[in-house]
């Protein structure tokens, strides 16, 4: 017989445990562990009034945000409506069935006033990363470091050409551009100027090196631990090489300066392979660069390579393939020191006399009287890499680098930060801060199971 659901009758009293609604294997159930907002409380309480209303509770408004990001919710619109329905995102938040959710304009108040003034999103991503260090997850031997584009809010149609174009009162993003032009990682990371600026985000850098059409763009720098993964640091920069290099030493030196972290190699690509990245790791810190050296010395029209002249440290000379040396030829009052030139190169020459009449001439220097070697001042730290890079610690270290792709690849498909949806570098140090501490949440959540009750 075919049935029919009864009218319902409103009850007068309901027994509702919301802690029995949330499943035992829930990823926030595994999250909650390991989110301590006390010290969070205490760091933002001078930036809150001692007197009027009581404002909005802090600490819920970072759940929310934690929820947001561990889930892929990325507009605050939404996640206050998926707050308000989800059983799971109330418990996480403490707001039991009647709790109100706060309006999402909230956040942005508080975004753009106190939790940035108070860099209270860089105490959160520190607090999860000691937990991360307390834990165990994070061994301190070897890290990799590497940079990823994050498309900023930006039509990529829509640009000026000159700084001089903007308009200084236009939104908060044009100031804190203006602001960061002395900046390393932004305006002073080169002296380039990118093709087009956007009036809306004028930070984000114009750039085309995925190989598709350009867009604008910042670059995400992460810091990682290659034992389990877990983000040591992050920082953003505009998208340019040098700014992800000089990134990468700021996250280095933040590391040892705040968490006493001096690891014994760094895994990078080639991209950080510079003279002077190389030379900084080496002699001003001690790490081994499991990096590729950036080297353009080969040649394509046939004749001799650098790599084909053997470098004497002894006797500060090269010999080339047939036997001859070369040296700094430099004037009498000149012996005291190398000569190097503006780009930090030390050349040197061989004798004309030579190369007259050597055989090889035509494979060696076809359309000059003698052939000049350039050797960077940083040379020493480029053959130590390179000597690295024959080792198996070196091949271990290329497999390990992949850990930091995933991550960039879990940020955008599974987080779903592809693209920002705050403007300026502020609004991308808030976005990329919260995804980095979800994903290091995450990976506490999975490495450090939960402990079921034993059942009766």
């Amino acid at each position: 017989m075919m049935g029919r659901q009864s009218i319902p009758q409103e009850p007068l009293f309901y027994g509702f445990n919301l802690e029995r609604h949330v499943p035992a294997g829930h990823l926030l159930r595994s999250v909650d562990r390991f989110v301590d907002l006390e010290g969070v409380r205490e760091h933002l309480r001078p930036f809150y009034s001692t007197t009027g209303r009581p404002s909005i509770d802090p600490e819920l408004l970072l759940r929310m945000l934690i929820v947001g990001y561990c889930s892929g919710i990325r507009s605050e619109r939404r996640l206050c409506e998926e707050v308000h329905l989800n059983l799971a995102y109330r418990w996480f938040c403490g707001l039991g069935l009647d709790g109100a959710v706060p309006d999402h304009s909230t956040f942005s108040k508080n975004r753009h006033g106190r939790f940035r003034e108070s860099d209270v999103l860089r105490k959160l991503f520190e607090d999860v990363l000691g937990r991360c260090i307390a834990e165990g997850l994070v061994g301190g031997e070897g890290f990799a470091v590497d940079g990823s584009l994050i498309a900023a809010d930006a039509h990529r149609q829509r640009g000026v050409p000159k700084a001089e174009d903007l308009d200084p009162t236009a939104n908060r993003a044009v100031a804190e551009y203006l602001a960061t032009l002395d900046d390393a990682a932004f305006g002073a990371a080169t002296p380039v100027e990118p093709k087009f600026i956007s009036p809306v985000d004028p930070a984000a850098r114009w750039t085309a090196s995925w190989g598709g059409p350009a867009f604008y763009a910042y670059c995400t720098n992460y810091l990682v631990d290659v034992q389990h993964a877990v983000i040591v640091d992050v920082e953003p920069s505009t998208a340019v090489r040098q700014a992800e290099v000089t990134a990468a030493r700021t996250m280095i030196e933040r590391a040892y300066d705040r968490l006493a972290l001096w690891p014994q190699r760094l895994i990078a690509d080639t991209g950080y392979g510079s003279a002077e990245m190389l030379e900084w790791l080496v002699h001003e810190r001690g790490i081994e660069p499991h990096i590729p050296v950036f080297d353009k010395s080969a040649r394509k029209d046939g004749t001799f390579s650098r790599s084909e002249f053997t470098y004497d440290r002894h006797a500060d000379a090269y010999t080339c393939p047939a036997g001859k040396p070369l040296r700094q030829r430099q004037k009498t009052y000149l012996k005291t020191r190398p000569l190097v030139d503006q780009d930090g190169m030390m050349r040197y020459r061989a004798s004309k006399r030579d190369c007259e009449i050597c055989s090889l001439k035509p494979r060696c220097c076809p359309n000059t009287p003698a052939r000049k070697i350039p050797r960077s001042i940083s040379e020493g730290a480029r053959d130590m890499a390179r000597d690295i890079a024959k080792t198996d610690a070196y091949q271990t270290s290329r497999r390990e680098r992949k850990k930091v792709e995933m991550l960039f690849a879990h940020l955008k498909r599974i987080l779903k930060l592809d693209r920002l949806r705050l403007r300026g570098p502020n609004g991308a140090r808030d976005e990329f801060h919260l995804a980095a501490t979800a994903q290091n949440l995450r990976k506490l959540a999975k490495l450090i199971p939960l402990q079921m009750p034993a059942t009766a």
